[in-house]
C-alpha cells in the first residue's frame, strides 16, 4: 500500500510512527529537490523577463509599422493629387505641346535640308 504513493526518487512513505497499519503517510523530500525548485524559479524569472522584452520589443515594431502605413497613406494621396493635376494639365496644354513638337521637327528637317544643299557647293 505504502508504494501507490511513492512518485520518483527522493519521495518516499513510510508507515507511520504509531503503528503500522495508520492510513497516514510520511513524505521524506530529498535536499537536492530544493536546489532543483531554485533552480527552476530562476530559469521562470528569466523566461519572464524574455517574454516582456519580446512584449516591447513587439509593441515598438507594431507602433513603427503604423507610423509606416500612416507615412505611406500621405504619400499615395499626394501621388493621386498630383497625377491629377498632371492629367488636366495635359489635356489644357496637350495639343500645344504636340503642336510644338511637330513644328520642331520640320524645321530640323528643313535646316538640314538646307545645310546639306550648301554644304555640297
Amino acid at each position: 500500500m505504502a508504494d501507490r504513493y511513492r512518485s520518483r526518487e527522493g519521495l518516499s512513505t513510510r508507515s507511520a510512527a504509531y503503528g503500522g497499519n495508520s492510513d497516514e503517510v510520511q513524505v521524506r523530500i530529498d535536499p537536492d529537490f530544493d536546489d532543483e525548485v531554485v533552480g527552476l524559479r530562476k530559469q521562470v524569472r528569466r523566461l519572464r523577463d524574455v517574454a516582456q522584452e519580446i512584449e516591447t520589443e513587439a509593441k515598438s515594431q507594431n507602433d513603427f509599422l503604423n507610423q509606416l502605413q500612416m507615412t505611406l497613406i500621405k504619400a499615395q494621396a499626394g501621388v493621386k493629387n498630383n497625377m491629377r493635376r498632371l492629367n488636366k494639365s495635359i489635356i489644357w496644354e496637350g495639343s500645344s505641346h504636340v503642336m510644338h513638337v511637330v513644328l520642331f521637327a520640320l524645321c530640323l528637317f528643313f535646316f538640314i535640308y538646307l545645310w546639306s544643299k550648301f554644304s555640297r557647293r
